[in-house]
């Protein structure tokens, strides 16, 4: 199982951001997809989900409203819209998935919203 983060960068406040997540390993279609984001000196926080079947999204307090996942099942890739982006969300961003009941994590990219 693999996951690999792309698209973070540095933003201005207001700005917008697209992460994309390409899968590998398992049946991608089957499962729901994560993204979680970590700030310096906090802990990873769930900031949305999207189950397999695109039905039900979850999304935290701090993205609603702002931030859209999808997912492109014929291309084994999750994203996350980022919109109206603030200085609170600079962290770097991470896709996770949950595979016989093991979690698997990528690298992350970084996403700095900085004037």
């Amino acid at each position: 199982v693999q996951v690999v983060e792309s698209g973070g960068g540095l933003v201005q406040p207001g700005g917008s951001l697209r992460l994309s997540c390409v899968a590998s390993g398992f049946t991608f279609s089957a499962y729901p997809m994560y993204w979680y984001r970590q700030a310096p000196g906090k802990e990873r926080e769930l900031v949305a989900s999207i189950s397999s079947s695109f039905s039900t999204t979850y999304y935290s307090e701090s993205a609603k409203g702002r931030f859209t996942i999808s997912r492109d099942n014929a291309k084994n890739t999750v994203f996350l819209q980022m919109n109206s982006l603030k200085p609170e969300d600079t962290a770097a961003y991470y896709c996770n998935v949950k595979v016989n009941a093991r979690g698997y994590w990528g690298q992350g990219t970084q996403v700095t919203v900085s004037s």
